[in-house]
């Protein structure tokens, strides 16, 4: 595999939550962008250095690495990626995006990693940012126990929503209304009110009020894994009538693909 050129997400892992995470049924490496000639790594949750590697991606061609928060399963590599993004720290470069509590008593980054990079940038409620023309957004912070963000990014004229952990709200919908592709991250096969994570149900009705081109489910938990997602994605499409994929680890999504998709 060599690296992709036109604009892909790659999938370093699919796994979400700490049981799934703690035994590596999937990976949970997070996802790989390369949007506008330029490569964005998100949410590099544990392994996500093996699994770079095991996709042939090439680490010192990032460009930068995005948290949407802080959760170990999201951020459990940041430290190891950002080393390998800047050649061991002898080739400083690249930025880091997270949210404020990233940063706080408790910091995911390292003080003398920070060194490596060119710019820290702290992500907040209706953000906008630029990454060398690569533009992007946080609209709205979602219901989780720490601080938390969704991702808008916005490339060769399409815009790819990633709609991570949360609990459901309705302020979702209008926040994610203007994807043509949706990625959500679906953790739970039922609701359970301790628990501030995305059910398949609702996930379902998020797809189907957004009405993206197409959607991606990903960041499974032990019971969404156990019901088949490929199966769950199927019936979502025969429902909705948007097609709806069950991301695998390693797959790779061309954004080409959107072109001659309809809704």
């Amino acid at each position: 595999m060599t690296e992709p050129r036109d604009d892909t997400i790659t999938f370093l892992g699919t796994g979400g939550a700490r049981i799934m995470v703690a035994h590596q049924i999937l990976a949970s490496g997070g996802m790989w962008l390369s949007l506008s000639g330029k490569n964005i790594l998100v949410d590099p949750g544990p392994g996500c250095i093996v699994q770079v590697n095991k996709r042939k991606l090439k680490a010192e061609t990032l460009d930068a690495v995005l948290l949407s928060h802080r959760h170990l399963d999201h951020s459990g590599d940041v430290n190891v990626m950002i080393e390998a993004m800047t050649g061991g720290g002898f080739r400083g470069k690249g930025k880091f995006y997270a949210p404020s509590d990233a940063f706080g008593p408790e910091p995911v980054i390292y003080s003398y990693i920070k060194k490596f990079l060119d710019e820290v940038v702290v992500l907040k409620e209706g953000g906008k940012y630029e990454l060398d023309g690569l533009k992007f957004e946080t609209p709205l912070r979602h219901r989780h126990p720490v601080e938390t963000y969704g991702i808008v990014f916005h490339s060769g004229g399409k815009s790819i929503a990633y709609v991570t952990d949360t609990r459901y709200f309705d302020d979702l919908l209008d926040a994610y209304k203007k994807a043509d592709l949706l990625i959500i991250n679906v953790v739970l096969t039922e609701s359970r009110p301790t628990v501030d994570h995305l059910t398949l149900d609702e996930a379902e009705k998020i797809i189907a009020a957004v009405k993206p081109k197409e959607a991606i489910l990903t960041h499974f938990g032990m019971n969404v894994w156990r019901a088949h997602p490929w199966e769950i994605a199927a019936g979502m499409t025969e429902r909705t009538g948007i097609r709806v994929i069950a991301a695998r680890d390693g797959m790779v999504f061309h954004l080409s693909e959107l072109d001659g998709a309809t809704t």
